[in-house]
């Protein structure tokens, strides 16, 4: 069966079987969380005292983390809306694991799975980083593995954008009446390396871009309930990585001591760059920021995060059925979205030259002969060009294994969630 996609890398129509969420993971109690920041940071040369200093961090939560809870509820919402669709759970840094996953879906004879990547935002650790994720459980779990298919990124969904709006309104509600109609909005995402940051999207800067995108929707309709227009900023936490690498800026911490040595005196703290009360929202936002913020006599509120509103879960049974039929709408409330389904050649690739891979669609084949999978070639593309080079076709996952051959892995994670 050929399923083509257009110039925009969007389907025109593939069933799917079954849904796969995927997460980061975290651990499950305190003897878990060396060995899962070991994960985190495995190959890069990170100092154990560096590890330690952030396993100081799960002590205050009894050495758990928030994570895994929040991907249960997730995954028994999901359950529920796209009952009788089977959905699964493989997180890239602990367990479930991904190859985990992968193959109980094949000793349950899934033929084809959606994969839900609980990251809005473009960029290598965000979006291309879990594409070679799967393309390695594939590789694992072997022949007979199921053919999978990363759904869009939902940075501008009204399912994601509408719950952040909510959230903001109702912290903005906690503030002091007096200073609450002049809070900052100040949204919050993971910082990254800025070499990360400009190579994010098929033609660089998305990551940024989206989340300005973003904020400033969620900025508009929070004043359209108010009645008050705020003004908003974007600042970035949860930084790691040697000094001498350039990160994205500013802090939140510098953000927020800015705002109040410039007179202004309350903020809320939109966490859209997470869409669970995850390490980086409960330590990093809620004890650090939140700290920072009091320190400096600025009053703060933190929002909440999107978790299992019922708008998000039947965000992503929409986003499972733009992949199954073509009619379906495709809503996107900014002018960055809708973002593409499948992720042009190169796509932030850190390690790529720029703008020749720019704007190509990769190609979507099935990985076993004799299967009823998806194939996709791009135009004036020679035939024998969807194949590895091992001879064997690829599919939406597995072609990362070729695209970063010769390729280096950016230092992009933090320590932690």
């Amino acid at each position: 069966m050929t399923v083509p996609t257009d110039a925009a890398g969007h389907g025109r129509g593939i069933d799917v079987d079954a849904l796969l969420l995927v997460s980061f993971g975290g651990p499950e109690g305190p003897e878990d969380v060396l060995p899962f920041l070991r994960n985190v940071t495995r190959g890069r040369g990170v100092p154990e005292a560096r590890l330690a200093e952030v396993a100081a961090h799960y002590d205050r939560f009894g050495g758990r983390s928030p994570i895994n809870d929040q991907n249960r509820a997730l995954l028994a919402s999901l359950r529920e809306r796209l009952a009788p669709m089977p959905v699964y759970w493989g997180n890239r840094n602990w367990q479930p694991y991904l190859a985990d996953a992968v193959a109980r879906m094949r000793a349950d004879g899934v033929r084809r799975a959606a994969c839900f990547v609980t990251s809005a935002f473009a960029s290598y650790s965000g979006c291309r980083q879990y594409r070679e994720d799967l393309a390695a459980a594939l590789e694992q779990v072997g022949p007979g593995a199921p053919d999978l298919v990363k759904l869009r990124l939902f940075f501008d969904h009204p399912g994601f954008v509408e719950p952040m709006v909510d959230h903001c309104v109702r912290a903005l509600a906690t503030l002091p009446v007096a200073v609450r109609d002049e809070a900052r909005l100040m949204f919050t995402a993971h910082a990254l390396p800025r070499s990360q940051a400009a190579a994010s999207g098929p033609d660089g800067g998305a990551y940024e871009r989206q989340l300005r995108a973003a904020a400033g929707v969620i900025a508009q309709r929070v004043a359209a309930c108010v009645g008050t227009r705020h003004e908003w900023q974007v600042a970035y936490c949860s930084r790691s990585g040697p000094p001498s690498v350039p990160w994205l800026e500013p802090d939140v911490n510098d953000a927020l001591a800015a705002l109040a040595d410039g007179g202004a005196r309350a903020a809320v703290i939109v966490p859209v760059g997470f869409v669970s009360d995850h390490m980086e929202v409960v330590y990093d936002l809620d004890v650090e920021a939140v700290r920072t913020a009091s320190e400096r006599g600025l009053a703060v509120a933190r929002a909440g995060t999107v978790g299992t509103d019922p708008r998000f879960v039947a965000m992503v049974a929409d986003l499972v059925a733009e992949r199954r039929s073509p009619e379906w709408e495709r809503p996107a409330l900014s002018g960055e979205g809708p973002s593409h389904d499948v992720c042009p050649l190169h796509c932030c690739d850190p390690g790529a030259r720029r703008p020749a891979a720019a704007g190509v669609p990769a190609d979507l084949c099935a990985h076993g002969p004799a299967r009823s999978g998806v194939t996709a070639s791009q135009p004036g593309r020679p035939a024998n060009a969807e194949r590895s080079r091992h001879g064997e076709p690829r599919n939406e996952a597995t072609i990362l294994v070729d695209e970063r051959a010769g390729t280096s892995r950016s230092d992009s994670h933090p320590a932690g969630e």
